[in-house]
């Protein structure tokens, strides 16, 4: 493998220096002429891209850059109470007898390998509150460090190389890791290892090399890239194609395109819905894109015929056991269950809180955390997309909880990141990673779409495809 050209941190600090800069030497020195900035007082912009003029068209869509910087963290926010909800239940069943509604505020039971979580003795809403950071996990780490990614190298697409030497660079190994513990499982620890080879994506999915590619994996890593694409799962999908297939493929590949398409959706949706209507037509455009033959669209179908059937919109117990029948039990639709990490398992339980939880995102996380097998992995999926359809404030609102943290603790799990708030425990704050993630969809709006961003009115004008992708 080619040795870096630059250092990640190197790289960071010189990006810091530069947007450091005032505005008014930027434009004399002509590093970035900002055409559309002059007079606006907006704090959102990137030092570092060109603004051009752009003409809009009248079907352009329009969004808002600040409003989308407030579901940015929303996003992040319920991601995180909804992984930590839903790590409580992680793996406690995988068979019967199953939980169900009763056991919601009883005692955690132990998982499949004997133990309990050491943070909660009841099986409840975990929250963090402004004193204390979120801690990093697997359903938020990766994400970050994608988002960290595409910020240094300034690109809207990922090559196998930067992401190769991202993985290499920010995730440690077993060998090396604190504790013996690098925060990897099945396909994410098996690509690691070929990546440490010399192995690059999407080589590092097939199956002659990762027999862990129809795992859970890509699932929980690669729903952000949908967030990059506001409006367009067709630019989101060819941003999350290499991070998906660096850990899946096939049926595992197919399920980590249906979230990104709900995320990037999630901006085009009507927003005179109601919550629950939203997600119902997010789910029905993102089931698109399944090959009707696979077993995920197969596991699609027959959920989503069962919760329609199901005169108890309540009663979500029902659906759950009818999956480990048909699915775990009977093989359905050509699946063959092997073991609870499975992407088809967990893509099935999903859709149940999906269905059942109505858009509301305490219901969500409730459901998620007690359907079982991986639990923590679903919910904090939906987590990340009702608190983006929310907002931040309305996530607090959600679960009356106005103070909760807003900083993030990525070394928990990860290495080699800067600390944006060294004053602060933890190294950054979701206002901080909303921001970042606003500068890196002006760049895909710009040159991945062929749109436009005005400064001055603070907004994105993005080429409407129609929802196509």
């Amino acid at each position: 493998m080619s040795p870096m050209p630059l250092f990640p941190p190197v790289i960071f600090i010189f990006k810091q220096l530069i947007k450091s800069l005032p505005v008014f030497f930027l434009i004399i020195t002509g590093i970035h002429a900002q055409d559309n900035m002059v007079g606006t007082a907006n704090k959102l912009f990137d030092p570092e891209l060109r603004y051009n003029k752009y003409t809009p068209n009248r079907t352009d869509r329009v969004i808002s850059r600040s409003k989308y910087h407030d579901q940015l963290q929303g996003f992040w926010l319920a991601q995180c109470i909804a992984n930590w909800t839903g790590l409580i239940t992680e793996m406690d069943k995988v068979e019967p007898p199953f939980y169900t509604d009763d056991y919601w505020g009883g005692p955690d039971q132990r998982n499949i390998w004997g133990n309990f979580v050491p943070y909660a003795d009841n099986i409840d809403f975990y929250f963090i509150y402004d004193s204390q950071p979120w801690g990093a996990d697997d359903d938020t780490d990766i994400e970050y460090m994608y988002q960290h990614l595409l910020d240094i190298h300034n690109v809207s697409i990922l090559s196998p190389e930067q992401i190769s030497r991202g993985w290499l660079h920010h995730i440690y190994s077993n060998e090396d890791a604190p504790n013996s513990e690098n925060f990897l499982w099945v396909s994410n620890e098996t690509a690691y290892y070929l990546m440490k080879g010399g192995l690059l994506p999407p080589v590092t999915s097939e199956p002659e090399y990762n027999s862990n590619y129809e795992m859970i994996d890509a699932q929980l890593t690669t729903e952000i890239f949908g967030l990059f694409a506001p409006a367009r799962p067709d630019i989101a999908l060819q941003m999350a194609h290499l991070p998906i297939r660096t850990t899946a493929k096939n049926n595992a590949e197919w399920a980590a395109e249906f979230y990104v398409i709900m995320y990037a959706l999630a901006s085009y949706v009507d927003s005179e819905l109601s919550m629950e209507e939203k997600v119902i037509w997010l789910a029905e455009q993102a089931r698109k894109r399944l090959p009707d033959e696979s077993y995920v669209a197969g596991m699609y179908d027959f959920i989503k015929a069962e919760y329609d059937a199901n005169p108890d919109k309540n009663d979500w117990e029902a659906t759950r056991n009818a999956i480990y029948a048909r699915y775990q039990i009977g093989s359905g639709d050509g699946y063959v269950y092997n073991q609870p990490f499975d992407a088809g398992i967990n893509f099935a339980a999903s859709l149940v809180s999906l269905f059942y939880g109505g858009g509301d995102l305490p219901r969500t996380i409730q459901i998620g955390s007690l359907t079982g097998w991986d639990s923590d992995n679903p919910t904090a999926t939906w987590g990340g997309l009702l608190g983006f359809l929310l907002g931040e404030e309305g996530v607090g609102q959600a679960f009356d909880k106005p103070n909760l943290s807003d900083t993030y603790w990525i070394s928990r799990t990860r290495r080699n990141f800067p600390d944006h708030i060294p004053a602060v425990e933890g190294e950054d704050t979701f206002a901080q990673m909303a921001e970042r993630g606003v500068y890196i969809i002006d760049r895909v709006v710009m040159e991945e779409m062929g749109g436009g961003v005005d400064l001055k009115k603070d907004i994105w004008y993005i080429p409407d495809s129609g929802g196509i992708y």
